[in-house]
C-alpha cells in the first residue's frame, strides 16, 4: 500500500540543518514505537539535507523507506518519507508545492533562527493527508489513470466488435454456401421438372 509517513521543512545552515516544521503519519506503527520512529525520521532528514547541495534533489532508499529530498538555492529544504511504492514525481511535486506555500506564509528572515514550536504552518499536515493517495492528489497521475481505464474500455469494445465481425463473416460464408446449394437445388429441380413436362 502506498504510504507517506512524514513531510518536513528544514533550513540548511552552514554546519547543520534545523527542522522548521514537520508533519507525521505514524498510525501504522505501534504506539510504543512511534516516538523512536519519529526520532529516526528526524535524524535521517537532517542528515540528508546536510549532505544535499543547494538547488538539487535526491531520492534515497533507507531500509524500507524512500526519502525524497529537495534543497532550494535559498537553503530551504523539504523532505518526504514514504514507502517504495510512492511515485517519485508526485513526491517531488508535493515538496516543491509545500516549499512555495511555506515561502509565501513564513518570512525568510525567520528561517535561520526559526523553531518548530514557533512557526505556524498548518497546511503541512493537510498536504500530508491529501497526498496519501497520489492518484487523487496529483492531476497528472489522475489523468493517466483515467486514460488507462479508457484504454481498457476501448480494447474491450474493439474486441467485442471483432468478435461480432467474425460472427458476421461466418454468417456471410454460410449464406454464400447456402446460395450455392440453393442454385444447385434450383437447377436440379428444374431438370427434374423438365422431365415431367409433356
Amino acid at each position: 500500500m502506498v504510504k507517506v509517513y512524514a513531510l518536513l521543512i528544514l533550513y540548511k545552515g552552514i554546519n547543520n540543518a534545523s527542522i522548521l516544521k514537520g508533519a507525521y503519519d505514524l498510525r501504522s506503527f505501534s504506539y510504543f514505537q512511534r516516538s523512536s520512529v519519529q526520532e529516526f525520521m528526524t535524524f535521517v532528514s537532517k542528515t540528508m539535507v546536510e549532505r544535499t547541495h543547494p538547488a538539487s534533489r535526491q531520492s534515497v532508499k533507507e531500509g524500507e523507506y524512500m526519502l525524497q529530498v529537495y534543497v532550494r538555492a535559498d537553503n530551504l529544504a523539504g523532505v518526504l518519507i514514504s514507502d517504495h511504492e510512492y511515485p517519485n514525481r508526485v513526491a517531488h511535486t508535493l515538496i516543491t508545492k509545500t516549499l512555495d506555500e511555506f515561502t509565501a506564509a513564513v518570512p525568510s528572515s525567520t528561517w535561520a533562527t526559526g523553531k518548530e514550536s514557533t512557526i505556524d504552518f498548518p497546511s503541512l499536515a493537510l498536504h500530508l493527508e491529501k497526498y496519501q493517495n497520489p492518484k487523487e492528489a496529483d492531476a497528472l497521475t489522475k489523468i493517466q489513470n483515467d486514460l488507462d481505464e479508457t484504454k481498457i474500455i476501448l480494447h474491450d469494445t474493439i474486441k467485442a466488435v471483432l468478435e461480432r465481425g467474425e460472427k458476421l463473416d461466418d454468417l456471410v460464408a454460410k449464406s454464400d454456401s447456402l446460395s450455392m446449394h440453393s442454385k444447385a437445388f434450383y437447377k436440379t429441380a428444374a431438370k427434374t421438372n423438365s422431365c415431367c413436362n409433356f
